[in-house]
């Protein structure tokens, strides 16, 4: 009954609050209030409490200890830096890979292979790179026909195209479609430039092959690691390759 009553009474008190700052102080600087000054102490604490914990930690501490991140940190100058990580994924690869099916980038690379395999037939020296020159004989019957012959005239090209041992165009070739106003090498300078660009054409579609490629080789082993199996990593993944990792033996049935 004494309890209930002194509560009444509390919760009809006054409430005191504290004075405000007087005006004539106020170029002395701001007054601490209690609500300050208790931040200000919880502040100062807390950074104690941490500077005390620290330096128990280092009195502690074991110099013999191993932990992993030493093998990815070196003192240089007294100064711990941590050594660069080789790129495990890159940004086009991390997106393919969270978007798309396995299924469905195998479907988009075999399509790119075909489209290797036909840009490669029309350049048709791309298989003879780095091989032995193919030579082309001619035979005569007498030494005169020999003395008086011309290669530009018997195989009906212009003689600025002899070197060419690939899509050497003939005379009536490139009279069918001229360039209005346009010379000779004019015309090679053209053909020239669309064999380059078919060219980098085709070496950018081999690049965009061997990327889903590799896309293809971490979906597969991302698969593989579902299998409750025990295995362990081997090498890390990279951007041009996957993981690898090392299975036990199991035997079969």
């Amino acid at each position: 009954m004494a309890a209930a009553f002194r509560k009444a009474a509390k919760a009809g008190q006054r409430e005191h609050r504290e004075r405000s700052q007087l005006s004539s102080r106020k170029q002395l600087g701001l007054l601490e209030k209690k609500k300050d000054y208790k931040l200000r102490a919880e502040d100062y604490h807390k950074k104690q409490n941490a500077l005390r914990a620290l330096r128990r930690k280092a009195q502690e501490r074991n110099p013999d200890e191993f932990y992993h991140r030493m093998t990815r940190v070196q003192l240089q100058d007294g100064v711990h830096l941590e050594k660069p990580q080789e790129e495990e994924c890159s940004l086009e690869q991390q997106k393919l890979i969270k978007t798309q099916d396995l299924k469905y980038i195998e479907m988009k690379r075999v399509a790119e292979v075909k489209k290797i395999e036909r840009l490669k037939s029309e350049l048709h020296l791309l298989e003879a790179e780095g091989k032995q020159p193919n030579k082309h004989t001619f035979f005569f019957d007498t030494k005169r026909e020999v003395q008086e012959f011309d290669v530009a005239a018997h195989l009906n090209t212009p003689p600025e195209l002899l070197g060419r041992v690939y899509n050497r165009p003939t005379l009536e070739m490139l009279k069918t479609e001229p360039i209005r106003g346009a010379t000779l090498p004019v015309q090679l300078k053209k053909l020239a430039r669309q064999r380059k660009s078919q060219y980098n054409l085709l070496k950018q579609r081999i690049e965009r092959e061997r990327k889903m490629f590799v896309v293809a080789q971490k979906l597969q082993t991302r698969k593989d690691l579902l299998d409750k199996t025990r295995k362990v990593k081997v090498k890390k993944e990279t951007v041009n390759r996957p993981a690898i990792y090392k299975f036990n033996l199991q035997r079969k049935r």
